[in-house]
Formats: structure tokens, C-alpha cells, sequence
């Protein structure tokens, strides 16, 4: 593995840090006021602020990194996942506004995916298209309020086909961007045939927001966050939703196979932008305790300040080079082959960067807690990654069976 970034990443990162500190960063502000007023008024659209930084972003031709170059159709990047680690982990310096800039935000990019490989010719003209130029939002409904979600396989979501339609009966929730009145399609995960073998109950379907019978119920909180940067997280109810059996994805039973594809790319790229924002956050730590005094000496003078300084250095460290290693291996050998390593990276990064944001918590005080730093909205993101694609203790459980079995 080269450590080196290659002229193409370099020039990107470059261009990418140069719109940031002129477009991103200064709009940050005025996003959390408009995010507030959208809050008081119950208003899901999207913020002007978000709205104006895409339109800069696809206008400077910094649109759709997160394809991997045989994907490069639809006005994509075309770089590889090793590429795009860097420049991912930039935008996750400004979470909320970053990854919208440059049309990298999920679910929309787990989506693209899996239109991408899975999609027919006439799902890629309708959705996809749409989608990578940012004329429209998606969502994906798998994870369910009556069930262990855990278990994908565990949805009772019912896809049953009738003639050439299928209809859907079901209840979803946590479903993100479902708010957005721009979230123009669902991709749902439901069961066709319960008395198939487990892994082959399971089907995909897209959706379209106007079909009869989809309701989004409510949107949810996290830890008290309504996360209207991008559309929340609504409970959505299909009752008897009918829509063509031309908008199945794949064929009957691969359900559960199309969502192990879509999560793979998924998890490191949470992973690559996790990593910017434990750097955001070190740096307004550092920034934090050189301002500060406390019992006669400047915040910065206490050991146990610099220790967690030092303790955060090295851990940013050690996750950058798991998740290059990650994405290395994902261009190489293919997502099966870094299996090892996807799990790896989601178990280690949400604990590390959540132990780095509390330690820059507790350098602030009172201030840390609060809505006048991101750090507690930080927090609650990345603490939100310990459950989504996966929680931990399925990851460790697989990667440990996988360990044995070596011996």
C-alpha cells in the first residue's frame, strides 16, 4: 500500500479545502438560525444555506465523489474509495453543510449504489439520474419500530405481488431524509416469501413519495436533535401501497444481498467523514483551552488538558491509517475481501471519535453542552453510528467468528 496521495487526490483536496473555507464554513451560522426557525415552525425543507452551497459545490464541478471510477457515468468523480477517503474526511469537518455541498450525504449516496448496480436501465433514467445531478432526495426504509433491525432479516414489511403490481403493508422508522418534501423515492426492504430460506425472504422496492398509501407518520429525534439539515427521520406507514412489479430491484430474495452491498461503501464512508470531525473537534479543544484559566494556569498548562490532547493525536492517527488500509483494500481486492477491515473500522471509529468529542466537551464546560459549539450535536451523530449499519456488538460478534475460525 502507497501512503501517498496521488496528483488528482492532491489537486481535489486542495480544491475542496479552498470552497470550503470560502463557501462551507462561513455559512455555518446562518445554517443553525435557519435550522432553528425551521424547528419552531415545524418546517422540514431544506435550509437556504444548504441549498446555496450545493448549487456553488455542482457549479465548481466538485459533485459526486463517492462513486468509484467504473461508475463515472451521471456526472460522477470517478475517483477510487482511496481517493475519496481524504477528501471525505474534509467534509466531515462541517458535517451538517460538507457532504451536502458536494452531493455525498447519505442515504442519497448508499442509494445511488445500489441503482447503480442493481438498477434496470429504466430505474437509472427515472432515479439515478435525478439523484447524481441533486433534482431530488431518496430515502431507504429498512429498520423497523416492532422488530430486532439488527437482524435484517427480521423485517415483516410484506411485498406481495398481485398481477403485475405488488403491494406493500408495513411500518418503518428511523427513516432518515423521510421529511424532506424532496425525498421523491423510497427504497423499501420487506419480505416477498416468508417460507423461503432466510436469507431469501427479503426483497427491494422503489417507491415513489405520491404512492397512495405511504404516510410519513412523524419525524423522530436523536438524542433530542431533529436533524432537519437533511430531512430528518420519520416513522413511515404503507398501507396496501401498490406500485408496478417493474420498480423491483434485483430479483425476487435478494433483498438481503443488495443491502450487505449497499452498506459496505456505507460504513466507510461514515468512517472517513467520522475522522474529520474528530479533527474538527480536537482543534476547537486546543483552540478552547489556549483561552482559558483555571486555578491560576492556563487551561493548555494541565497535564491532564495534554493528555487528552496527546491521547486524541494518536488515536486520529492509528483510525486514519485502518480506514486508508479499509479503502485500500475495497479497490483492490473488493469489498468481500476487506470484510475484516469494514468491520474493524465501523467498531473502532464511532467509540474513538465519540471519546475525543466528550474529552473536547468536557474542555469547554458548560459551553461544550450547549448550542453555541457543534460539539453536542457531534456527539449525538456519532453516537447514533455505534446503532446505524450495524451496531457494534453485530460486528464484533461476526469478526470474532471470523478470527476463530482461522485457528
Amino acid at each position: 500500500m502507497h501512503f501517498g496521495f496521488d496528483e488528482k487526490t492532491t489537486a481535489l483536496l486542495e480544491q475542496v479545502s479552498g470552497f470550503m473555507d470560502e463557501h462551507v464554513y462561513p455559512a455555518e451560522a446562518a445554517l443553525q438560525e435557519q435550522l432553528a426557525r425551521r424547528e419552531r415552525e415545524d418546517d422540514w425543507t431544506i435550509p437556504e444555506a444548504i441549498t446555496e452551497v450545493r448549487e456553488k459545490g455542482k457549479a465548481a464541478g466538485l459533485w459526486n465523489f463517492f462513486l468509484p471510477g467504473e461508475h463515472a457515468e451521471y456526472n460522477g468523480a470517478g475517483l477510487t474509495n482511496l481517493q475519496y477517503a481524504p477528501i471525505a474526511e474534509l467534509t466531515g469537518r462541517s458535517i451538517q453543510l460538507a457532504p451536502q455541498a458536494f452531493n455525498c450525504a447519505a442515504p442519497d449516496t448508499g442509494n445511488m449504489e445500489v441503482l447503480h448496480m442493481f438498477g434496470t436501465p429504466e430505474q437509472k433514467e427515472k432515479y439515478l439520474g435525478p439523484l447524481m445531478e441533486g433534482q431530488i432526495k431518496s430515502a431507504f426504509a429498512m429498520t423497523e419500530p416492532d422488530v430486532a433491525s439488527s437482524d435484517a432479516t427480521n423485517v415483516e414489511t410484506s411485498i406481495v405481488r398481485d398481477g403485475s403490481d405488488y403491494v406493500l403493508n408495513g411500518r418503518k422508522f428511523y427513516i432518515t431524509g423521510a421529511m424532506n418534501p424532496n425525498c421523491q423515492v423510497f427504497i423499501v426492504m420487506g419480505k416477498t416469501d416468508p417460507s423461503a430460506e432466510r436469507h431469501r425472504q427479503q426483497s427491494m422496492i422503489l417507491v415513489d413519495r405520491d404512492t397512495p398509501g405511504l404516510e410519513a407518520v412523524r419525524g423522530m429525534h436523536v438524542f433530542g436533535y431533529h436533524d432537519r439539515d437533511h430531512g430528518g427521520h420519520a416513522e413511515v406507514r404503507f398501507t396496501d401501497v401498490r406500485v408496478p412489479a417493474s420498480n423491483l430491484i434485483g430479483e425476487e430474495g435478494q433483498g438481503f444481498a443488495i443491502a450487505q452491498a449497499r452498506l459496505g461503501p456505507g460504513r466507510i464512508h461514515h468512517c472517513m467523514r467520522s475522522i474529520g470531525v474528530a479533527e474538527r473537534a480536537l482543534e476547537l479543544m486546543c483552540l478552547r483551552v489556549k483561552e482559558r484559566t483555571a486555578f491560576g494556569r492556563p487551561l493548555a498548562n494541565q497535564g491532564v488538558i495534554r493528555d487528552w490532547i496527546a491521547e486524541s493525536r494518536v488515536r486520529i492517527e492509528q483510525l486514519r491509517l485502518l480506514v486508508l488500509k479499509t479503502a485500500w483494500l475495497m479497490d483492490t481486492v473488493g469489498n468481500r475481501g476487506a470484510h475484516t477491515e469494514i468491520q474493524a473500522i465501523k467498531i473502532a471509529t464511532p467509540e474513538v471519535v465519540n471519546w475525543i468529542i466528550d474529552k473536547a466537551i468536557q474542555a469547554h464546560g458548560a459551553a461544550g453542552v450547549g448550542q453555541d459549539t457543534p460539539l453536542a450535536e457531534m456527539w449525538a451523530g456519532i453516537r447514533t453510528l455505534r446503532l446505524a449499519d450495524g451496531p457494534d456488538e453485530v460486528h464484533k460478534n461476526s469478526l470474532a467468528k471470523a478470527e476463530l475460525g482461522k485457528h
